[in-house]
């Protein structure tokens, strides 16, 4: 069973001049956190109207919105920089890996791309395209994230010297995993488009991720 998630929170004074009728309250920055286990980071869904991102969360079938949802990673994520020219010269990376094996013997998240909600003969050519749109570390670009599979086979990198490895398409009904990887320690956020075209019409759903990498 799946369950979306929606929740607010409010602390201390402020939720004290809510309670008073004396502030409009603004969103939590996130009201979730999730540091391990199966989680489908990117899982697009269409309602017969619109497309949509979600988090999912493989382990409680709990959904979440983005922008309720903070992902860590500690720094038992750190592992030995594998020597891929797209990762920078720094000796170690934080990783969440490619395989469940991998990530629960670490306790890290287990990061999935998700098409497998999306039902086959209403996206044309059965495929959705994701687009990393942008991605910030601290406040700032940054060219420290990637997602790469097996020997250094990138599909996304936030390196704004290159136009490549910015968006890549998918088969619906598809569960995928790779690695990501972060450079130095920081907050990220990282924005992500899911595209199709249903019915000669271009649909899209665009929203941004929360992912705090700890020293």
């Amino acid at each position: 069973m799946r369950t979306l998630a929606r929740t607010l929170t409010l602390s201390g004074s402020l939720a004290a001049a809510v309670a008073l009728g004396g502030l409009t309250a603004s969103p939590a920055l996130a009201a979730t956190t999730l540091s391990s286990g199966h989680v489908d980071v990117l899982d697009a869904e269409w309602d017969g109207a619109d497309l949509h991102l979600h988090v999912h969360d493989e382990e409680t079938g709990t959904e979440y919105e983005p922008a309720d949802v903070t992902l860590s990673v500690p720094a038992a994520a750190k592992v030995a920089n594998p020597g891929y020219g797209f990762l920078g010269s720094g000796s170690q990376v934080w990783l969440l890996p490619d395989t469940e094996a991998e990530a629960d013997a670490a306790g890290v998240l287990f990061p999935g791309i998700s098409t497998e909600h999306l039902t086959t003969g209403i996206l044309a050519n059965n495929n959705v395209t994701y687009r990393l749109v942008s991605a910030t570390r601290n406040g700032a670009a940054t060219e420290d994230f990637s997602i790469y599979a097996g020997s250094g086979s990138r599909w996304f990198d936030s390196n704004t010297a290159t136009t490549s490895f910015k968006s890549r398409s998918f088969a619906v009904a598809t569960h995928n995993h790779a690695n990501w990887a972060f450079e130095e320690a920081g907050t990220y956020r990282l924005t992500f488009r899911v595209q199709g075209t249903v019915g000669g019409v271009t649909e899209s759903a665009t929203e941004t991720f929360t992912v705090v990498v700890s020293s």
